[in-house]
C-alpha cells in the first residue's frame, strides 16, 4: 500500500516511475502501475522488482512495464520517481519504534511472515504450485509450523520469502547478522496463533479459517495432525460460498476440484473420518467447531454456522504474530522453553494437541 500510494502520487503529477528492490507483494502496487500506464504515463523495473507483479519476466513487459538493467538505470534522466521495493524495511521498524522509547537493538531473533504464491514453471499454474507447495509441506511434517524455515533453509522456489532474507541481509547490520532469521507463510501462522485461544485449544478436532485480504485458507485438524486443507481467493467468495467450502471440508466431501475450477488454489483431504460440527462444540459456542480469523473475518459475522471468532490472549489482531512466535519456538530450541513459558503466563494453554511432534 505503500508503494501504491506513491505510484498514485507519480501519476498526479505525471512522473515516469522506477521501480527497483527487491521482489514484494505485488496486488494494489500492481494496479497502480497499471494506472499510471494506462494515464500514458512510464514504468521502468530492474528484474527483481518487476517479479513482484510476476516471475515471467516476459508477462511483465506485455503489460507495459520496461524491464531494464542496473547499467540502463544510469542513463535515465534524474526526474524519474525512483521508489524501492521491499517487504522488510527494518530500518524504518528500528526508526518507528525508536520515537517511542523502543529499543530493537537487542533481539534474540528475526521473525517475519508474508504471502507467497512461489516460482511456478513455465506453462505450469501458480494456484496448483502453491497448493501443491502446501500438500508437500503437510504431506512431510503434518504440522503447521513446518510453514516456517530458518533463512538458510527457505526453499528456492518462494521467491518472495527469499527477498525477506536478502532485505534483512542488505542492511549490513552486525545485529541482524548474529541473531537467527525466521521466515514464514502468513495464513498457517494466524491458523497456529488461532490455536492460542483456550477454546480452541481445548478440543481435540476442530477446523480453523483466515478470511485473509486476497486469500481463504482453512485447516482441519485433529490428533492426527493437519486432516484437511483449502485455499481460495477471498475476492471470489462470498459467505454462502465460504460456508459450502468450510462444511465439505468438515465431512470430507469437499474436492480439490470444487476449489481449483473456481479459480481458487484447491483443496485436499487427508483424514476420511468427518468432522462432526455438533460434537465437536467449542464451550459458548451454540453447538458448532468452526474457528475464524483474518482481517475479513466480518465476512462471517452473520453466518448460519455460528462460528466462534479466536481471541487469543485476548486479541483478534495480532493472531498471526502469536503463531509465528509459537512457530520460532518450534524450530529455535535454544528459545523454545521462554516462549512457551512466556506464552503461558500470558494465558495461553501450552502446545495445541495437533502441534505435538
Amino acid at each position: 500500500m505503500i508503494v501504491f500510494r506513491r505510484i498514485c502520487q507519480a501519476t498526479r503529477t505525471g512522473e515516469t516511475v522506477l521501480l527497483t528492490g527487491v521482489t514484494m507483494g505485488g496486488g494494489p502496487s500492481q494496479w497502480a502501475a497499471q494506472e499510471h500506464l494506462r494515464a500514458g504515463y512510464s514504468v521502468f523495473a530492474t528484474p527483481d522488482a518487476a517479479r513482484s507483479f510476476n516471475d515471467d519476466l516476459d508477462a511483465v513487459q506485455d503489460m507495459g512495464i520496461q524491464v531494464i538493467s542496473d547499467d540502463e538505470i544510469k542513463r535515465l534522466p534524474e526526474s524519474v520517481k525512483h521508489l524501492e521495493l521491499c517487504d522488510f524495511d527494518f530500518e524504518a521498524i528500528d526508526s518507528a519504534f525508536g520515537k517511542f522509547g523502543v529499543s530493537l537493538r537487542e533481539l534474540d531473533a528475526l521473525a517475519v511472515a508474508v504471502f507467497d504464491h512461489g516460482n511456478a514453471p513455465p506453462e505450469y499454474s501458480d494456484r496448483q504450485f502453491r497448493f501443491d507447495y502446501l500438500d508437500d509441506l503437510i504431506r512431510k511434517h503434518n504440522r503447521l509450523s513446518a510453514f516456517a524455515f530458518l533463512a538458510d533453509e527457505v526453499p528456492p522456489i518462494m521467491t518472495r520469502l527469499q527477498a525477506v532474507v536478502q532485505s534483512a541481509k542488505s542492511f549490513g547490520s552486525s545485529l541482524l547478522e548474529s541473531i537467527p532469521t525466521v521466515l514464514m507463510d502468513t495464513a498457517p501462522a494466524a491458523i497456529l496463533g488461532a490455536t492460542y485461544d483456550p477454546k480452541v485449544c481445548a478440543r481435540q478436532r476442530i477446523l480453523i479459517t483466515n478470511v485473509g485480504n486476497f486469500h481463504t485458507l482453512a485447516f482441519r485438524l485433529g490428533p492426527s495432525g493437519i486432516e484437511g486443507v483449502f485455499e481460495h481467493h477471498t475476492g471470489l467468495i462470498d459467505l454462502h460460498k465460504l460456508e459450502t467450502l468450510l462444511l465439505g471440508l468438515a465431512d470430507g466431501s469437499l474436492e480439490h476440484s470444487d476449489v481449483f475450477d473456481d479459480h481458487g488454489h484447491g483443496a485436499l483431504v487427508y483424514n476420511q473420518n468427518p468432522l462432526n460440527l455438533f460434537e465437536s462444540s467449542i464451550p459458548g459456542n451454540n453447538g458448532y467447531g468452526i474457528v475464524v480469523t483474518g482481517p475479513r473475518r466480518n465476512m462471517m459475522r452473520n453466518s448460519s454456522l455460528r462460528p466462534y471468532f479466536a481471541v487469543p490472549f485476548g486479541d483478534m489482531m495480532i493472531t498471526g504474530c502469536f503463531g509465528l512466535l509459537a512457530a520460532v519456538a518450534d524450530i529455535i530450541p535454544e528459545l523454545s522453553d521462554a516462549i512457551r513459558s512466556s506464552l503461558r503466563g500470558a494465558g495461553g494453554s501450552g502446545t495445541p494437541p495437533w502441534e505435538i511432534n
